[in-house]
């Protein structure tokens, strides 16, 4: 079931968003379709995750990478506004670490060899 939430935005103004509603739940005060409040500005929900996600960012960043490149998705709710949204099958973040050997050029930087002419 699809629900719409509308979530204030901190400098004036709103942002609707559909959202998924519990399969098999519905709400007698609020049946599919009709738009409801958010508890929390769009900002203020957003900004939950991105301080969880510059936190988990830190922790990588510690381990020295060259590279650190942090996946994830971020779900609406009009009850607990932005949550860190399952991507796989059990995880939330998907990380990818890159070390480059001293005088390596990383693979996506090398330049590409043009056929002679």
């Amino acid at each position: 079931m699809q629900e719409f939430v509308r979530f204030p935005l901190a400098g004036g103004g709103s942002v609707v968003v559909e959202v998924e509603g519990e399969p098999g739940l519905e709400q007698a005060s609020a049946p599919s379709g009709v738009l409801r409040k958010a508890t929390t500005t769009f900002e203020h929900a957003l900004r939950e995750v991105r301080e969880a996600a510059a936190a988990a960012l830190t922790q990588f960043r510690d381990l020295g990478p060259d590279e650190v490149e942090l996946k994830f998705g971020v779900k609406l709710d009009a009850q607990a506004g932005a949550v860190i949204a399952r991507t796989g099958l059990q995880g939330q973040f998907e990380v990818k670490l890159k070390w480059v050997r001293d005088g390596a050029v990383p693979t996506e930087a090398a330049p590409s060899e043009e056929p002679e002419e």
